[in-house]
């Protein structure tokens, strides 16, 4: 349930968070969001900023971003139940490029439901911990969802 895209067939750029999430935004309406180690472009006002180490966004102001034409060009963006008090020491010192995101599995943010890491504009890494929720995902970007694992054993071995 890990899933790397490395084409831009179905999304204008990576990691164009309107384009990665169309397929199960419906079923995230009920959590929050953790964005931390960003770095993004946009041309519009957003409730995230390069003043902060992470964001804590609440679904309104996550759909504010999901609905913007941004592009995340490094970041750590995790669905979590709206009830988790995030670690902000742990969060804070979370990074996209370390290498651990590469690995199935495993979530950088353990409470999250939902990871997406994107990297450096070329990669956009997307794990999941509910299988309903994989399999829509799948089934959307087809091909261009590449089994994590397998991506690992091809490129990265």
């Amino acid at each position: 349930m890990n899933w790397i895209i490395r084409s831009t067939k179905k999304v204008k750029f990576h990691t164009n968070l309107q384009e990665i999430l169309k397929p199960i935004w419906d079923d995230l309406t009920i959590y929050h969001w953790i964005l931390t180690d960003l770095d993004f472009i946009s041309e519009q006002p957003l409730p995230i900023n390069f003043d902060e180490d992470f964001f804590v966004l609440d679904n309104p102001e996550f759909e504010k971003l999901y609905q913007s034409n941004t592009q995340m060009i490094w970041g750590i963006i995790s669905a979590v139940s709206n009830s988790i008090e995030p670690d902000a020491s742990l969060i804070s010192k979370l990074s996209a490029e370390d290498s651990i995101v590469w690995e199935s599995n495993h979530f950088l943010i353990q409470k999250s439901i939902l990871e997406i890491i994107a990297f450096d504009s070329g990669y956009t890494i997307v794990k999941f911990k509910e299988k309903n929720l994989s399999d829509k995902f799948k089934e959307y970007f087809q091909e261009q969802a590449v089994d994590l694992q397998k991506f690992n054993e091809k490129y990265m071995s």
